[in-house]
């Protein structure tokens, strides 16, 4: 199941190695082609309670604890559905301009090794369950928890009211529950993605607002109910993928008063300097270009890029192709009475501009 992988190091990775990857692959029926939009939904004529999500949890490649924390809850394997689906088109959406655009192909490869690539991975997709979970647990369909149980908020009232605030401590502590986190380890690989995974769910942590209602006779604020409530997924996104274009690259030391390893990096020394934040993304060692094919991406050859922008980089020096499409839009709009917009088709010629491959 994490053939390559380390003992140690395997329990943390399963989930974005075999949850983001196989999981997406197998249970999805990807060929790691086609475009992440076309993603499909829930089975067909599926329920998620009944005997349906026993079917579902047996179909996904998880350690058996795993299976057994998913088979006592109906609503989980739903949400690890959710959870994959979320991960995969932020992490597409953020490096869509980039030389590695988060392609599924060379993702099995790109995962074994200790790449800042793999460190955004390991964290979008603890991040995408944290946030997941914690919507699945405020919309009902989780069924061992409920609403956000802040201080001073009334769940009766939050129902009544037509909100309810987004579970992020049931989440996270289920998380880390699934996903095996206990002791420190001493391999180092381990301690990277274990620190990739946490930052993953403090970006989570820390999109969560409070959001206030109002109730009261000519809209006056008399009662006022308030809930948490987490930013869209995107935001966590754009904070994460910052987190990657800051990345630390970090090595193991020997802590002298504990005799424990611990990461550090040779920016920052803890006798002269602040150690790793718990908020940065931290690397093992340096990626590749992703300019031509390998294990690692299929490369950018054929990429589309924008001419001002990005082609020079994108294409890694290897310049562009020129092309006209013409494109349909809609032109000479006009309000008519009562009440609709007439508009016409017009017809425009739009350069595209490709990477080449030689």
């Amino acid at each position: 199941m994490c053939t390559g992988l380390s003992r140690t190091a395997c329990p943390l990775r399963l989930f974005a190695l075999c949850i983001l990857l196989s999981h997406a692959a197998a249970y999805f029926g990807l060929t790691g082609r086609e475009p992440l939009v076309f993603l499909p939904g829930p089975f067909a004529n599926e329920s998620p309670n009944g005997k349906a999500h026993l079917k579902q949890c047996e179909q996904m490649t998880l350690t058996r604890r795993q299976k057994r924390l998913c088979r006592r809850e109906p609503g989980l394997a739903e949400t690890l559905r959710e959870s994959v689906r979320l991960s995969l088109l932020e992490c597409r959406y953020q490096f869509r301009n980039e030389r590695w655009n988060c392609s599924m192909d060379g993702r099995g490869s790109l995962l074994k090794r200790g790449f800042k690539e793999t460190a955004f991975l390991l964290a979008v997709s603890s991040a995408a369950l944290s946030h997941a979970l914690a919507k699945a647990c405020s919309s009902g369909r989780m069924e061992r928890c409920t609403c956000d149980d802040s201080p001073g908020l009334q769940h009766r009232e939050a129902w009544q009211w037509g909100v309810c605030g987004d579970n992020l401590k049931y989440s996270t502590k289920f998380l880390k529950k699934f996903l095996g986190q206990k002791r420190v380890s001493k391999d180092l690989r381990a301690q990277i993605d274990a620190h990739n995974i946490n930052v993953g769910i403090r970006a989570v942590k820390s999109g969560l607002k409070t959001t206030c209602k109002c109730h009261g006779v000519s809209g006056s604020c008399a009662v006022r109910t308030c809930w948490k409530q987490l930013s869209p997924f995107q935001d966590t996104g754009h904070l994460l993928k910052y987190r990657y274009d800051t990345a630390i690259r970090v090595h193991s030391v020997t802590n002298s008063a504990t005799g424990e390893t611990e990461l550090a990096s040779p920016r920052r020394h803890s006798n002269t300097g602040p150690r790793l934040r718990p908020t940065e993304l931290v690397f093992l060692e340096e990626s590749p270009s992703f300019c031509r094919p390998s294990r690692y991406s299929p490369g950018t050859a054929g990429r589309t890029c924008s001419k001002d922008t990005s082609c020079s980089s994108l294409c890694c020096g290897r310049g562009y192709n020129t092309a006209l499409h013409l494109t349909t839009l809609s032109c000479h709009c006009q309000v008519r009475w009562c009440c609709h917009v007439e508009c016409q088709t017009c017809l425009q010629e739009e350069e595209v501009y490709t990477c080449k491959k030689h």
